[in-house]
């Protein structure tokens, strides 16, 4: 019983991050072309203010700040959402989500509430 319990409640989380991910209206723009986030295991996305994302093969996440912005580093698990978003739990309890697209040649992570993020090429 306790294993079953357990596991409807890790069920129930993640079809609550499912359903909260695909709920979101995302602020996409003209010529925005969401990415597969099945390419992002293995990756490793820098961005303008020198902050670093790594999304490993197993389903391992960090977030590396860059100096200006205090160092360390936030470690968490992502996954892919039907929406083609990723959701990420951070080990802080933290989590969100964003999706990711390219336009214009460009790399943009875009976050719930309609932030902007260019990648480095």
């Amino acid at each position: 019983m306790g294993h079953s319990s357990a596991m409807r409640a890790v069920l129930m989380s993640l079809c609550l991050t499912c359903a909260a991910s695909s709920a979101v209206a995302w602020d996409l723009r003209a010529g925005d072309q969401v990415i597969d986030p099945a390419t992002l295991p293995g990756q490793e996305l820098t961005f303008y203010d020198d902050g670093v994302s790594r999304y490993s093969a197993g389903g391992s996440y960090s977030y590396t700040y860059s100096a200006e912005n205090g160092g360390g580093t936030a470690f968490g698990t992502y996954a892919a959402q039907p929406d083609s978003s990723v959701c990420i739990a951070y080990r802080n309890g933290f989590s969100r989500c964003d999706i990711l697209v390219r336009n214009g040649g460009r790399l943009i992570l875009v976050t719930e509430k309609g932030e902007r993020y260019p990648v480095r090429p």
